[in-house]
């Protein structure tokens, strides 16, 4: 499977399926060459991904991620078997470990420990001949990105920087796929702006997974108290005219990311707003 080097990622449990159809669209239409999508508490991955296979002629659709307590990985290898033999080989499996509210909370299962749970779950891809499957891992720490490299074909980080982009290169190594997601809205406004980065970002910072990571790569506690600093915003969603947001995301292409698939943050309900962004980066 081969994609371009620019895609883009959405919520899509917020939209109904007439505007699922018009958001694959206008991203097909833009010239990007790949859609992800989450999974979180609506859309169930795999059928979501049939519709959004349906919807599209030449878009790679790519889940970023379907939950592994989710199905089973053997369920996950069928789906992503039958959704290939149907669509011309244009879907990608992006697994993750997921977050322990989603998994405990929601679906009342045990969270056990990430890398030997990605490990059982890789290995159940796998089996059978499965290992030439389309997949690759969300991964944030040095132990996952080491198994993404091991055991799939890449790493869909979420939530990072430049930085981190250089860290996952390098221990990714060659021939690995590096998708990374860019929160980015046009809006030259710094208060607007940093209000949109705040209001999306809120429900992700108190997720230990994310937090530690961040922590990891150079942030302070300072930085993410009372809705994150300003520089933390600024590095979490870009934000400026086109060409300063531009600057942004070839910084992860610098920094050695394979793809970038960007996440157009915009006032609720505001798609318009969100189909002029895909339109103004669609040449990055």
């Amino acid at each position: 499977m081969a994609f371009g080097r620019l895609g883009v990622w959405y919520s899509t449990d917020k939209l109904n399926g007439g505007q699922l159809a018009d958001l694959v669209r206008a991203v097909e239409g833009n010239g990007y060459s790949a859609f992800w999508y989450p999974e979180s508490r609506g859309y169930e991955s795999m059928s979501l991904a049939a519709y959004l296979l349906s919807k599209s002629d030449r878009l790679t659709i790519g889940s970023s991620i379907a939950n592994i307590y989710a199905r089973d990985s053997f369920t996950a290898r069928r789906a992503t078997i039958s959704l290939n033999d149907w669509h011309g080989g244009r879907f990608i499996l992006g697994v993750g470990v997921s977050h322990i509210p989603m998994v405990e909370g929601v679906r009342g299962h045990r969270y056990d420990k990430p890398i030997p749970a990605m490990r059982a779950y890789l290995e159940g891809l796998a089996r059978d001949g499965g290992n030439d499957l389309p997949v690759v891992v969300a991964a944030l720490g040095p132990k996952m990105l080491a198994l993404s490299a091991e055991m799939s074909r890449g790493a869909v980080p979420y939530n990072v920087t430049p930085e981190h982009t250089a860290r996952a290169a390098a221990i990714l190594g060659p021939n690995r796929i590096l998708a990374v997601e860019q929160k980015v809205t046009i809006e030259t406004d710094p208060i607007k702006a940093r209000e949109l980065g705040r209001k999306e970002l809120a429900r992700y910072m108190v997720l230990p997974n994310y937090r530690n990571n961040w922590l990891r790569i150079g942030f302070s506690e300072a930085d993410l108290a009372n809705g994150g600093s300003d520089r933390f915003i600024d590095a979490m969603c870009l934000w400026g005219d086109a060409e300063t947001v531009k600057k942004g995301l070839r910084a992860h292409f610098a920094a050695g990311a394979t793809h970038v698939c960007l996440q157009p943050v915009h006032a609720d309900g505001d798609f318009a707003a969100r189909d002029r962004m895909l339109a103004a980066l669609a040449d990055t």
